[in-house]
């Protein structure tokens, strides 16, 4: 029986992708956040999740193992997030594993785009330490450059510098990733499904192109409680979920010290408040347990 309180979060991460937590440290986060049941999803990698699973005791909040691929095709950017699987599955570790060789070739070329336009030449111990990382990403560059005085901020780091080179193939791509998820038992999962690329929003019927297409791959499943929603977006989003039948989760973002986000910052405040498409989702991420109400 899991007693969730109406205190969920499906979507974080920890140090294992762009977050500051450790596992230890997460699930500590986890704990004084008063969650019942929760998720780490970090980016291409399931190495967070099997520790928590090994640091879990009875009376803890439920786990549910997940994962955020990064995903690109022809007709845009995408985050599909994974559930419910076995993290030694052939399957994750296939997706996990190209997702981590994409993610290193994209440092790589970032690295040499920064130093031969922008002059940013890190010194070898900053390298080796960014390069020995589970996997390094974008924030882990613009933390050097703020350290080493390129940036005054993070966010300047990325958006001024970082965010100028653009990559049209090194990404998984959506199939890819949602059928991978489906092989592997999980449930595929848009993430904050409004959200494309930089600073685009996407509505309406962009929004249901969108989501058809990717049923079409087999999605099952949208995040429609998400930090920094606006009511308006959540309820088309929720108005989609229940048109087409899909799941519905709930997730923060939550990075530790690199977002200004804070575990269960969900926009869903009460179990009364759970949709049906978010009870299906846990009874069947979970495996058939039920949650106390």
């Amino acid at each position: 029986m899991i007693n969730s309180h109406g205190k969920i979060d499906l979507h974080m991460h920890s140090a294992v992708s762009d977050g500051t937590d450790t596992p230890a440290e997460f699930l500590a986060q986890v704990k004084r956040a008063g969650l019942g049941l929760f998720s780490l999803t970090d980016h291409d990698a399931v190495k967070g999740g099997k520790a928590i699973l090994g640091m879990l005791s009875p009376g803890d909040p439920c786990f549910i193992p997940g994962v955020e691929f990064s995903c690109k095709d022809g007709e845009g950017k995408y985050h599909i997030l994974g559930y419910g699987f076995d993290p030694d599955e052939a399957e994750i570790r296939r997706l996990v594993d190209h997702g981590h060789q994409l993610r290193l070739k994209k440092i790589g070329a970032r690295l040499d785009y920064l130093k031969t336009t922008f002059g940013v030449d890190f010194p070898q111990e900053a390298l080796d330490w960014l390069m020995a990382l589970d996997n390094p990403g974008k924030p882990h560059i613009a933390n050097l450059m703020v350290k080493y005085g390129y940036a005054g901020t993070k966010e300047d780091a990325i958006r001024l510098y970082i965010n100028q080179l653009r990559f049209k193939s090194e990404y998984l791509s959506p199939e890819e990733a949602i059928c991978g998820v489906l092989a592997a038992g999980g449930i595929p999962v848009l993430a904050h499904p409004c959200y494309g690329s930089g600073d685009q929003l996407i509505l309406g019927e962009d929004m249901d192109q969108r989501i058809r297409r990717l049923m079409g791959f087999g999605l099952q499943g949208l995040e429609a409680f998400y930090s920094g929603f606006t009511d308006k977006l959540r309820r088309e989003i929720l108005d989609f979920a229940e048109r087409y039948g899909l799941y519905i989760t709930a997730g923060s973002d939550y990075h530790g010290d690199n977002k200004m986000i804070e575990i269960g910052d969900t926009g869903l405040e009460e179990v009364s408040d759970w949709p049906e498409g978010l009870r299906r989702f846990v009874k069947d991420a979970t495996h058939g347990e039920q949650v106390e109400i």
